[in-house]
C-alpha cells in the first residue's frame, strides 16, 4: 500500500474500534496484507494493539503479521499472550523467523516456549539459534530443497509438484548419498532438458556457498554480486545445512544501512530508535553527543588561547564558522564515500593508499578553489582589513579542507583494518576533530602572518 492508503486504512480501523464494530473490523483485518498490517501497528497505541491483534483469528495471517512487525512490538504482544496462543502462532512460522523472535525474548520466556513446542519442531530451531543472529547460520532456512544426484529431471518435477513447501524452492540443490552439496540447477533447466536425464548430468557444479559463520553483510554482498535468489549454507565438510533467501537478504541490507546511517549521524545504532520512549532515545543519543561536546570544549579552549589575537584583529572571528563548517562537510563527504566503497567491496585495504591519495587531490582542488573565493570575497566586502586577512582566511580554509579529506578517508580505512565498524568514523568523531584542527591551523597561520 501507498502512504495515503495506509493512512485511510488506519483511520478506518480506529473509527471501527471506537464504535466497537468488531465484525467489520475483523473483515478489514483479514483482507489486508500482513506487511500492511505490520506497518499500521506502528501507529497504534499499546491499548489499541492489545485490542486489535486478538481480532486476527486466522492463525496463519496472525503469524505472518507478527513476523513482519518491528522487534519491540513483537516482544510487547508476545509477552501479553497466553502460552497456548504463542505455540499456535509459532507453529505457523518459518524456522528462521521463529528463531529471530525467540532471540528477542527474555531467556526464561524463550526457554519456556521452546520446552512447550513439539520436539520435531525444535531440532532445526535450536540449530539456527546456536549461531549468532548476524551470520548466515542465524538467518538461514534449514528446509533447503535438495535431491540426490541420481534423480532424473522427470522425477524431480514430480517431487516438486507434490512438495508442501515448494514456495521456498528457487533452485534444486543436488547432493550425494552423504548430503554433500554437489551442484545446483534452476527450475528452467528442469523444464528444458530430457526428462530421463539425471541431475548430475546437467547440474551446475560451480556453486556459490557460504559457511554458517559468514557475516550477513558478506552474504548480502555475494547475493548482489552473483544475482542469485538463494545462497546455500554448508559446513566445513560441504554438507548442505540450509539456504539464505533473497527476502532475508533485503532485510539484511535495510538493517545494515539503517545502522550505518544512524551511526554516521551520531544517533547510536538501534534501528528502532523512533519507537523508543523520549528517555530511552535521549539515553541512546547522549554518549554520541558527548563526543561532540568534548570536541566543542577543546575547540573553545583553542579559541581562548588566541583571545589576545582576536582582540587585536576582531575580523578573524567572522571567518571561524565557514572554516569549521567547510572542513567538517568535506571530511564527512570523504568518509561517506570511503565507507560505502568498503561496504560494496570497491575499496580494498591493499590499495587504500590510492583512495587516500585521490581524496588528497580532491582536497587540494576544493581547498584551493574555496580559499581563492574566500580571499576574493574578503577583499571585496572587507577592504579595510588589508590583504593579509584575506590571505590568512584563504590559507586557513584551504588547509582545513585538505586535512579534512585526508582524515575523512584515512579514519574509515584504519577502523576497518582494526575490525571496528567504519561507520562510526563519521558524524561527531570526524567532524569534531576537523573543527578542532581547522581552528588550530587557522589561528596558527594568523599568528604567523599577523
Amino acid at each position: 500500500m501507498l502512504t495515503h492508503e495506509i493512512n485511510i486504512l488506519l483511520d478506518t480501523i480506529r473509527r471501527l474500534l471506537r464504535r466497537n464494530a468488531t465484525a467489520n473490523l475483523k473483515k478489514i483485518l483479514h483482507k489486508t496484507h500482513p506487511a500492511d498490517l505490520a506497518t499500521i501497528f506502528r501507529y497504534f497505541t499499546e491499548p489499541e494493539r492489545r485490542q486489535i491483534f486478538p481480532l486476527i483469528t486466522d492463525k496463519h495471517l496472525a503469524s505472518d503479521v507478527l513476523s513482519e512487525m518491528d522487534d519491540s512490538l513483537r516482544v510487547e504482544l508476545i509477552e501479553q499472550m497466553p502460552r497456548e496462543q504463542i505455540i499456535e502462532l509459532f507453529s505457523e512460522m518459518a524456522t528462521d523467523n521463529l528463531a529471530d523472535i525467540l532471540n528477542l525474548l527474555p531467556d526464561d520466556l524463550s526457554d519456556e516456549i521452546v520446552s512447550l513446542m513439539k520436539p520435531e519442531n525444535t531440532e532445526d530451531l535450536e540449530a539456527i539459534m546456536g549461531y549468532p543472529e548476524d551470520t548466515a547460520g542465524g538467518i538461514m532456512i534449514p528446509e533447503a530443497f535438495s535431491l540426490n544426484e541420481e534423480t532424473t529431471a522427470a522425477e524431480t518435477i514430480t517431487i516438486l509438484q507434490q512438495s508442501e513447501h515448494n514456495e521456498m524452492v528457487f533452485y534444486v540443490y543436488v547432493v550425494d548419498d552423504e548430503n554433500h552439496l554437489r551442484g545446483v540447477c534452476s527450475l528452467r533447466q528442469l523444464l528444458m532438458v530430457n526428462p530421463n536425464k539425471k541431475l548430475k548430468d546437467f547440474m551446475i557444479t560451480q556453486v556459490v556457498s557460504v559457511l554458517p559463520e559468514t557475516d550477513q553483510e558478506d552474504v548480502a554482498r555475494l547475493v548482489g554480486r552473483y544475482n542469485i535468489l538463494a545462497l546455500p549454507v554448508v559446513d566445513g565438510d560441504n554438507h548442505l545445512l540450509g539456504i539464505v533467501t533473497v527476502d532475508d537478504i533485503i532485510d539484511v541490507i535495510r538493517e545494515e544501512a539503517t545502522e550505518d546511517f544512524l551511526q554516521m549521524a551520531g544517533a547510536g545504532r538501534d534501528r528502532e530508535i523512533l519507537l523508543k520512549s523520549t528517555f530511552e532515545e535521549s539515553k541512546l543519543r547522549f554518549p554520541w553527543l558527548f563526543a561532540t561536546w568534548i570536541g566543542g570544549i577543546i575547540a573553545s579552549l583553542i579559541v581562548g588561547k588566541f583571545t589576545g589575537l582576536l582582540n587585536k584583529v576582531v575580523i578573524l572571528a567572522a571567518f571561524m564558522p565557514i572554516i569549521a563548517g567547510m572542513g567538517g562537510n568535506v571530511g564527512s563527504q570523504s568518509a561517506t564515500i570511503v565507507i560505502r566503497g568498503l561496504a560494496t567491496g570497491r575499496v580494498h585495504l591493499r590499495e587504500a593508499w590510492k583512495v587516500i591519495f585521490k581524496e588528497l587531490r580532491v582536497g587540494l582542488i576544493l581547498g584551493s578553489s574555496y580559499g581563492v573565493l574566500l580571499g576574493v570575497m574578503i577583499e571585496i566586502f572587507y577592504q579595510t582589513s588589508g590583504i593579509r586577512i584575506g590571505l590568512v582566511a584563504a590559507l586557513g580554509i584551504g588547509l582545513a579542507m585538505i586535512l579534512a579529506t585526508i582524515m575523512g578517508s584515512v579514519a574509515p580505512i584504519v577502523l576497518n583494518k582494526l575490525d571496528i565498524d567504519p561507520a562510526i568514523a563519521t558524524g561527531p568523531f570526524v567532524s569534531t576533530s576537523i573543527d578542532i584542527l581547522g581552528l588550530l591551523i587557522y589561528f596558527s597561520i594568523a599568528t604567523l602572518l599577523l
